[in-house]
């Protein structure tokens, strides 16, 4: 073999190998910019993200919810996820980007006795809060969803659709102060965040 062909068929091999990763799948700005766009309307309404956010956005972290005084366990169990791109973006800043959305589902627990000991496992949906950041404040004097640099909602297990959030201040704020110097996010349950 001639070192002309050789060098032909290994750049041939190579823009086939670049082209191929160029075409694979991929969470793109675009991909991102579309969720963003089917969660907030052009009125500042926010809608649970329609992406299978369990399979394809990144889990940032878990939360236990310990059960009453007096019994063992966890009532219930806190998943929160999030686009890929911005725990890339939160990774290089210690900022969460505009467009940010989190997802922090609600799970009922169940706990029971196994060979190494008393657990608790994830049961039943029973809602999720969805957070949208914008530094922006592009909504805030026209909906009450939108303040501190983010769009809040709730949406119960029974209604993915409409959110029974009428005024993040009243509704979702107070749980958010101890978080307040931190943009109201309690980073430091998602490892995933850190270098």
């Amino acid at each position: 073999m001639s070192k002309l062909y050789s060098l032909c068929l290994a750049t041939t091999v190579a823009a086939t190998a670049m082209a191929s990763i160029a075409l694979m799948p991929s969470v793109s700005h675009s991909q991102s910019t579309s969720a963003l766009n089917k969660t907030i309307d052009s009125e500042g309404n926010i809608r649970l993200p329609e992406v299978d956010f369990r399979k394809e956005w990144a889990a940032l972290g878990a939360w236990a919810v310990a059960a009453e005084e007096g019994t063992q366990g966890s009532k219930g169990i806190h998943m929160v996820y999030t686009q890929p791109e911005t725990v890339d973006a939160y990774r290089k800043t210690g900022k969460f980007p505009d467009g940010a959305i989190l997802v922090k589902e609600l799970l009922g627990a169940k706990t029971a006795d196994m060979t190494t000991g008393r657990i608790s496992r994830a049961g039943d949906i029973e809602g999720w809060f969805v957070m949208v950041k914008d530094s922006t404040g592009k909504f805030e004097k026209t909906n009450k969803l939108w303040g501190k640099g983010w769009g809040w909602a709730y949406f119960g297990a029974n209604d993915r659709v409409k959110t029974t959030t009428v005024d993040y201040e009243a509704e979702c704020l107070a749980c958010h102060i101890p978080a307040k110097d931190n943009d109201w996010i309690y980073t430091e349950a998602y490892p995933v965040l850190k270098n």
